[in-house]
């Protein structure tokens, strides 16, 4: 018997969860840099910048470093953003692709009845396009985007949010998700956590953040829950 059989929610992060975005999300940026007369840098380095939501990575990107900077002035940052926006939208689902077994494990989650959400610091105006772009529109239940509430992961309101909306309790929801923001939130919640080796943890691995389970390949879900689907 699984020890997570009282689980009947799944919460996803999406950004290295579920899609390996770096790809678009590099390039934005770098586009973004070039109009601002700024050097660019590497995909693997714009990966390790991924995480925080888009005010956090667009400052470390101005910062060419994890560690921002003090001297962003207001202004810079405002353009940066605008620049941002334009770009990225613009090719959102150009490189990006869903990791191995995604679709698969969401869709057997959700045939044996499964509520399932995305928990994302991605500002909102992405997700529809994305989930339209990767096949993935009307397998959830609820997205909260990193702009829905005031605060994002790693504080924990965005997952007790989401189990409020759901109707779902605490202790029958787990959440999913590849970084340390995904791990530290899902404690402070005191909610059930699994965490994947793939994805954008700033090179740490993840089992440093000690999730309840850790997971080299998202469709480990299906037996970890013992939800009776073959994989």
């Amino acid at each position: 018997m699984s020890a997570y059989q009282q689980i009947n929610t799944v919460l996803f992060d999406l950004d290295g969860t579920l899609l390996d975005s770096a790809p678009d999300l590099a390039q934005a940026v770098n586009q973004t840099l070039t109009a601002m007369g700024k050097a660019t840098f590497p995909e693997e380095q714009v990966k390790g910048w991924v995480g925080n939501g888009a005010n956090v990575l667009l400052k470390r990107a101005l910062s060419g470093s994890t560690d921002i900077s003090a001297d962003i002035c207001a202004d810079e940052l405002q353009q940066a953003h605008q620049l941002f926006k334009q770009h990225y939208a613009a090719c959102l689902s150009e490189k990006s692709v869903l990791y191995p077994d995604v679709r698969m494990t969401l869709i057997s989650l959700k045939q044996v009845g499964y509520k399932l959400a995305i928990v994302t610091n991605k500002p909102g105006q992405y997700m529809a396009p994305i989930l339209s772009a990767y096949g993935l529109t009307g397998l959830f239940d609820l997205v909260v985007a990193g702009d829905c509430l005031a605060v994002r992961k790693p504080d924990p309101a965005p997952l007790l949010h989401a189990c409020e909306v759901l109707g779902s309790k605490i202790e029958e929801t787990l959440m999913v998700g590849d970084s340390k923001n995904d791990i530290l939130a899902a404690k402070a919640a005191n909610m059930a956590v699994a965490g994947l080796t793939y994805g954008y943890n700033y090179g740490e691995d993840i089992r440093l953040s000690e999730p309840d389970l850790v997971l080299d390949n998202i469709s480990e879900l299906l037996n970890s829950l013992a939800c009776n689907v073959n994989a």
